[in-house]
């Protein structure tokens, strides 16, 4: 039984989820200014200022890379050790 994941598939499976969650993040500071979070954007995401159309884009761009740094260090790592587990 094979238990590897496709690096491909979480890829972009990552990557969506963080960019969606970023667009949500950014519709949810928008309605409840009192609750923003946005100065976190700030630190996590080099060259994001509030708010404007390129930097609103930037962070999407930089929301779906994060996903893709994550899976090319968890994928292969996970790979290796259900491999292992196998034998």
């Amino acid at each position: 039984m094979k238990q590897s994941i496709s690096l491909k598939a979480d890829g972009h499976a990552s990557s969506l989820f963080l960019a969606i969650s970023f667009i949500l993040c950014v519709g949810f500071d928008l309605l409840f200014p009192a609750h923003a979070m946005f100065q976190t954007w700030q630190k996590l995401l080099p060259g994001f200022q509030w708010i404007s159309w390129k930097s609103f884009l930037l962070g999407v761009i930089e929301s779906y890379a994060y996903g893709w740094y994550f899976t090319l260090i968890w994928v292969p790592i996970y790979n290796v050790i259900a491999q292992r587990g196998q034998a």
